[in-house]
């Protein structure tokens, strides 16, 4: 039987296949890899959530259960949060100021790269001074260096400066980057000239225009900048771990985790590690849920057309 006798008989039963089956097939199957991908990505947070509240034997029995397991004498094993408990309470690292301490320092590194960032990346965009270029060109070329390059310089200029074991170790140092003044030059290019150009016909000042008129327009790049310059400290490990020798009371999250790992040996204690991991990532996973359009919108601004 050929297949136009087949679809003949298929409309005169009134079963007709969608004419656009094939484009709806395509979609179901982009959604599909889609949303594996996303449960491949959310599924081992959803695992570290789930283990941190549960006991320690069952952690290591059950790993792979969302829910408590069972014993071997046959009883359940119970919710807790004895994990949280050891964490906070933690003798050997004060993980409650570690937490005011994180909080402390993306708040002020976020709030000085708005500011400093705002202006170099204004100066950089709208004025023009000898040297205009190769400053941009020497501020791109600093994105290519990898961190860890500069560890050991960063450490000598705060030993020289007498600021380890300070907050100053841990915030000065990160007052403005290159990818905010990067970003922040990318968005003013976006802004038509002839918005200053009639606001100088009015009389205002190059700060009165910065600060009156281009500022409040530069709102969306300015919250992409500030999440991006509140998770990256947020989350920031090797500053802290060459800023910090002696001093435990200033310990931001980062450094308190790894010092959970390390107390107990070799002998990991997963229900201390995991309320520690969640304590650390959880402000950071809904920051992300509730500006999720910030980070999309601060990643299309990097590739404005200047």
């Amino acid at each position: 039987m050929s297949t136009n006798t087949v679809v003949s008989n298929l409309d005169a039963r009134g079963f007709s296949l969608p004419p656009n089956i094939g484009k709806i097939i395509r979609t179901m199957l982009t959604y599909g890899v889609l949303i594996l991908f996303a449960l491949a990505m959310i599924m081992p947070f959803v695992y570290a959530v789930t283990n941190s509240f549960k006991e320690l034997p069952d952690i290591a029995a059950n790993p792979m259960r969302l829910t408590p397991g069972i014993r071997a004498d046959g009883t359940p094993y119970n919710w807790t949060t004895i994990g949280y408990d050891r964490a906070l309470n933690n003798q050997q690292i004060n993980f409650p100021r570690a937490i005011f301490n994180s909080f402390f320092v993306a708040v002020v590194v976020t709030i000085m790269r708005v500011i400093f960032n705002s202006m170099a990346g204004y100066a950089l965009a709208r004025i023009r001074f000898p040297g205009r270029g190769a400053a941009f060109a020497a501020l791109v070329g600093t994105l290519m260096v990898p961190g860890i390059v500069l560890l050991i310089p960063r450490y000598l200029v705060l030993s020289q400066l007498g600021w380890i074991d300070t907050y100053w170790a841990l915030l000065v140092p990160y007052f403005a980057d290159a990818f905010g003044i990067f970003l922040m030059k990318q968005f003013f290019e976006s802004i038509p000239r002839e918005i200053e150009e009639a606001a100088e016909i009015d009389g205002a000042s190059r700060f009165r225009m910065f600060f009156v008129i281009i500022l409040p327009m530069a709102i969306p790049a300015l919250t992409a900048m500030a999440i991006f310059a509140f998770q990256g400290t947020w989350n920031d490990f090797q500053g802290p771990l060459i800023a910090l020798n002696l001093n435990r009371e200033l310990y931001t999250l980062p450094l308190a985790l790894a010092f959970l790992r390390g107390v107990t040996g070799d002998a990991i204690q997963w229900d201390l590690m995991l309320a520690g991991s969640v304590i650390t990532t959880l402000p950071m996973a809904v920051i992300f849920f509730i500006f999720q359009r910030f980070f999309i919108e601060g990643v299309s601004y990097t590739g404005v057309k200047g």
